[in-house]
């Protein structure tokens, strides 16, 4: 292997490599910055839900089971953007807390329905209190406009 040396004029000017792609900046990218963004009230729900609250995936499953109905495991995921394989241990994870419930689908039997257990409906209001405080949290750096922007611009990325 050869290894080029630089210039004697390119050592003593700089001693950091030439950039690759001088007109790309990672801190600048939009995926990287909404990752960011994503880590940072991942943080905060975990904190502010605690170590016995569900998981971001856990309360996106739980809220929609919220309004009582029973839902097929399979439509469950695709309301929460979840692959079958993602929901299905999101599923298991909160039954086995007892939070959820899992039934047959009474005209097809290859279907699991979901829906919340009686220990799932009472948890939900602290669940949805606690939520809405994160939100508020995640959002504290931005003034209402800019909030309201926000969501509207990731909605319509969405």
């Amino acid at each position: 292997m050869t290894l080029r040396r630089r210039s004697a004029s390119a050592e003593s000017t700089s001693s950091q490599p030439e950039r690759q792609c001088p007109d790309y900046v990672l801190d600048e990218q939009v995926g990287f910055l909404m990752r960011r963004a994503q880590q940072r009230h991942i943080s905060i729900f975990q904190e502010m839900m605690g170590s016995h609250g569900p998981t971001p995936t856990q309360f996106a499953a739980l809220s929609k089971l919220a309004d009582g109905e029973e839902i097929s495991q399979n439509q469950l995921g695709r309301m929460t953007a979840m692959d079958p394989a993602t929901i299905k241990g999101v599923i298991a994870r909160l039954a086995e807390r007892g939070l959820v419930e899992r039934l047959s689908d009474p005209n097809d039997q290859r279907r699991v329905l979901i829906r919340l257990s009686e220990a799932g409906l009472a948890a939900m209001p602290k669940f949805f209190e606690t939520a809405k405080a994160i939100t508020v949290a995640t959002l504290e750096p931005l003034s209402p406009g800019e909030t309201k922007q926000l969501l509207a611009l990731l909605a319509r990325l969405c």
